[in-house]
């Protein structure tokens, strides 16, 4: 009897089994359909999904900011939709320990040099750092201003954390004396050697715990007669480039380099910007430029020039959806603060930059970052991004541009607290006794 009940299901389960079959395949599909249906609004571009609203319309005239922000609960502005931080928690409650604990000891040459002395201005705050001649150089100068004037500085060398080496390399490029490239490197490694022999702090990490700060492209080689100096110490520079032979990345910091800017600049909408492209530069000294100018100076989409522009030069950042960062003598240009304060997404065609505040910074997610041999291809790449891709960057453009500006009264999140922010990530060297 058994035996016939089992034939009888056998016999059931041969008529029902590719009914079963199908059963499965319609579930698969339903669940294929509303996998579709959720991801139908997505376009994938270079391995990462990028959410499209259904009924936008693609067109330069509806480029309105997405409004889409997150704010911490002492109402600190976070993120648009894509945040420009790897992790803005973690960076906040680092950045706050620091302000409570982080000291700095200056050496004195920076307060009580004489200043009738033949080399004091190499040493003292510069008069007027505002001055427009400073132009590159700005952001030395203002660095050492904002941090004379700050909680951090400490007397008690003992309870330091770091130890600031306060010469000027600006001023020593101008100085009568000590002008030239030999003498600079002269100067620095006697002011290195008399620091170690007078006070007993460079001793105790081998100079580990020091640093000096310079724009100057001729600073790169201010180390090059001090070995420990080189080797050990922290050089904040606008010049962090991977490929230069005294760069030492996972050491040295890079620091944003800045113009003298007065007043912040209020941002032109995304509708109001009718160009794609702007630069304006001289070509002499990069191949990358004259390549630039050759392949794109007739495209009308574009913007470009050789040496100054045919209109005022932040017009040209104000009306343009994209500026471009190119290489020259050095990797770094105040071209990429400048695009961020007016709201422009900065294009960075710079090989081995060492980009400033990236361990904070996702700059993936308000810039464009192209290979130098790519720009033959530059246009495709920039139309092929998508309009909410742009808009996300535009929005995070306002969000990080006060990390690239400097004010006679430091603020809050400004250059130099983020480049005060690096140097306290580098803290905690193992120091033997005074």
């Amino acid at each position: 009897m058994g035996f016939c009940a089992f034939r009888k299901l056998f016999k059931w389960w041969g008529f029902l089994r590719p009914f079963s079959v199908m059963l499965i395949v319609v579930v698969m599909v339903g669940v294929l359909l509303m996998v579709q249906t959720k991801m139908k609004n997505f376009i994938h571009k270079n391995g990462v999904f990028v959410q499209f609203d259904v009924q936008e319309k693609v067109g330069m005239k509806n480029l309105e900011p997405v409004k889409v922000q997150n704010r911490s609960n002492k109402g600190e502005l976070l993120s648009t939709s894509v945040s420009p931080y790897h992790d803005w928690d973690l960076f906040a409650a680092d950045y706050e320990e620091m302000m409570k604990t982080l000291k700095i000891f200056v050496y004195p040459d920076a307060i009580m040099s004489n200043k009738f002395s033949t080399f004091s201005s190499i040493f003292l705050p510069h008069t007027n750092p505002f001055d427009p001649k400073l132009g590159n150089y700005f952001s030395e100068h203002m660095f050492k201003i904002a941090l004379l004037g700050s909680s951090f500085v400490t007397k008690k060398p003992e309870e330091a954390h770091f130890y600031f080496m306060p010469f000027s390399i600006n001023v020593m490029r101008n100085h009568p004396r000590v002008h030239s490239a030999s003498a600079i490197e002269d100067f620095v490694a006697g002011y290195t050697d008399r620091v170690s022999s007078e006070f007993s702090f460079w001793n105790a990490s081998g100079g580990a715990d020091h640093f000096y700060v310079y724009c100057h492209s001729i600073g790169r080689d201010a180390a090059s007669k001090h070995q420990k100096l080189h080797h050990n110490s922290v050089q904040v520079t606008c010049s962090s480039s991977y490929f230069q032979r005294l760069y030492i990345a996972h050491k040295d910091i890079g620091l944003p380099q800045v113009w003298p800017r007065q007043h912040e600049q209020v941002l032109n909408p995304p509708d109001a910007r009718y160009k794609l492209v702007f630069f304006a530069g001289r070509v002499q000294n990069s191949l990358a430029r004259r390549d630039l100018l050759e392949l794109w100076k007739n495209d009308s989409s574009f913007d470009i020039f050789s040496g100054s522009s045919s209109f005022p030069y932040k017009e040209g950042f104000r009306r343009s959806r994209y500026c471009l960062h190119v290489k020259g003598y050095e990797v770094n240009t105040a071209r990429v603060s400048d695009a961020i304060q007016h709201g422009c997404v900065p294009v960075l065609i710079s090989n081995y930059y060492d980009l400033p505040l990236a361990n904070i910074l996702d700059w993936s997610k308000f810039s464009i970052i192209v290979n130098e041999r790519d720009v033959p291809h530059l246009k495709k790449i920039l139309l092929s991004v998508p309009k909410r891709t742009y808009l996300n960057m535009y929005n995070n453009l306002g969000i990080v541009r006060r990390h690239f500006a400097w004010y006679s009264s430091p603020k809050k999140y400004d250059s130099f607290h983020m480049t005060v922010h690096q140097l306290w990530l580098k803290r905690g060297l193992h120091r033997v006794d005074w």
